[in-house]
């Protein structure tokens, strides 16, 4: 059963749909986030598969993006989608199918990052998954040369000036082929803009680069996380390499590291992978929902 329902963080409404096993008890519930640019409703069929195996699932969208609130839009605010998160967390803890001492977190890429954020600062949370988590910026990126960044980096700091006179963001791509000024410019660009705008989806293939600014100083604390962690990556990844993500693990008092083959982008355009991914990933949670 999938029922829509919204909270507010901070005065402003996030929107999200409530997946429910079927049963009347109350059930474990998985609180997923989405990356830097994402939807809700990329997380859909996740939601599907743990309701499925008897958890509850809350996907929900960060404010100013898709079905949510919030202006300006599609400006990912890591602050704002932490206080989102926090939100999503006591909502679904008040809903009377979900045991709320076993509340879960289920973060990809830049959610990766916020759900080991906020599991470190409740003590309550049962578990957390981070998938192609974000772990800082790597030094170099494959790809993209001394003049791609320099473009970047003046597109976010003109953006930080627009946002500072209070005029509407300088919007540029998420995803672009190499060259292009985007976030993310891949060689296998279109198929990634396909995969994440197929089907009925509220993503946009633009953001506000001014949020990468935060981006730069924000590190996930996972030594100061009690609760098991399992953080699952992509052995080639390019956006959230090898070499920072299996920090996480490593610092965590309880981190589990899964590689999976492929890139960042695998995780969303491969469906074998996923579901591989997917079973791993409810393993996990039952063994850490067993033991509280």
């Amino acid at each position: 059963m999938r029922t829509k329902v919204s909270f507010t963080a901070d005065g402003v409404r996030c929107a999200g749909y409530l997946y429910l096993p079927a049963g009347s008890e109350p059930v474990p519930c998985v609180v997923l986030c989405h990356g830097y640019s994402g939807t809700m409703d990329r997380l859909f069929d996740h939601a599907e598969h743990f309701a499925a195996e008897g958890f509850a699932a809350l996907v929900f969208d960060y404010r100013s993006f898709g079905e949510s609130d919030g202006n300006p839009r599609r400006l990912a605010d890591v602050d704002g989608q932490l206080a989102d998160l926090r939100a999503a967390v006591a909502f679904a803890r008040g809903h009377e199918r979900v045991d709320a001492e076993r509340v879960l977190l289920w973060g990809n890429s830049l959610g990766g990052a916020h759900v080991i954020t906020v599991g470190a600062s409740d003590p309550r949370i049962a578990a957390v998954v981070a998938q192609i988590p974000y772990n800082g910026f790597p030094k170099k990126v494959e790809g993209r040369s001394t003049g791609d960044t320099l473009r970047l980096l003046a597109a976010i700091v003109w953006d930080a000036v627009r946002g500072k006179l209070g005029l509407r963001p300088y919007y540029i791509p998420m995803v672009g082929r190499p060259g292009e000024l985007a976030v993310a410019a891949t060689s296998e660009a279109d198929q990634h803009i396909q995969t994440l705008s197929g089907g009925q989806t509220s993503w946009r293939n633009s953001v506000a680069p001014r949020g990468l600014l935060r981006m730069m100083r924000y590190r996930p604390p996972a030594a100061d996380l009690a609760c098991p962690l399992l953080v699952c990556v992509a052995a080639e990844d390019r956006e959230t390499p090898l070499e920072l993500t299996r920090e996480l693990a490593e610092r965590a008092p309880h981190g589990e590291l899964r590689a999976y083959p492929g890139t960042h982008f695998t995780f969303y355009t491969d469906p074998g992978l996923r579901e591989r991914v997917v079973a791993d990933q409810i393993d996990f949670y039952r063994r850490a929902a067993a033991r509280v």
